[in-house]
């Protein structure tokens, strides 16, 4: 059974970076036609789809966060993470990492953006 597990700071100052990182387990990132996805839901809003990556690296962002957005991967760790520039409190979310066909979600992690 794959499993999905965020990790990262709770709490980022305004103006700086957003790092966060999925360690996956039973199941590879490299496995073929999958894909990994990172998605935030603010207080009171719905799910936002911030970006993927695929098994074979390609990666692909949301139009509106494509600028402050970057994923990658590390595959010795079964590893992908997100890291999201110049974070304003509007960034503040539970910040979610899922396989890309949205089956398998790991439990959330809440950021808050604030000085």
């Amino acid at each position: 059974q794959v499993q999905l597990q965020e990790s990262g700071p709770g709490l980022v100052k305004p103006s700086q970076m957003l790092s966060l990182t999925c360690t996956v387990s039973g199941g590879s990132i490299t496995t073929s036609n999958y894909a990994w996805s990172w998605i935030r839901q603010p207080p009171g809003k719905g799910l936002e789809w911030m970006g993927a990556i695929a098994y074979d690296g390609s990666t692909y962002y949301s139009p509106s966060l494509k600028s402050r957005t970057s994923i990658s991967r590390d595959t010795s760790k079964n590893q992908f993470s997100l890291q999201l520039s110049s974070v304003t409190p509007e960034d503040t979310a539970l910040y979610y990492c899922t396989t890309g066909s949205l089956d398998l979600w790991g439990q959330g992690t809440l950021v808050r953006v604030s000085s």
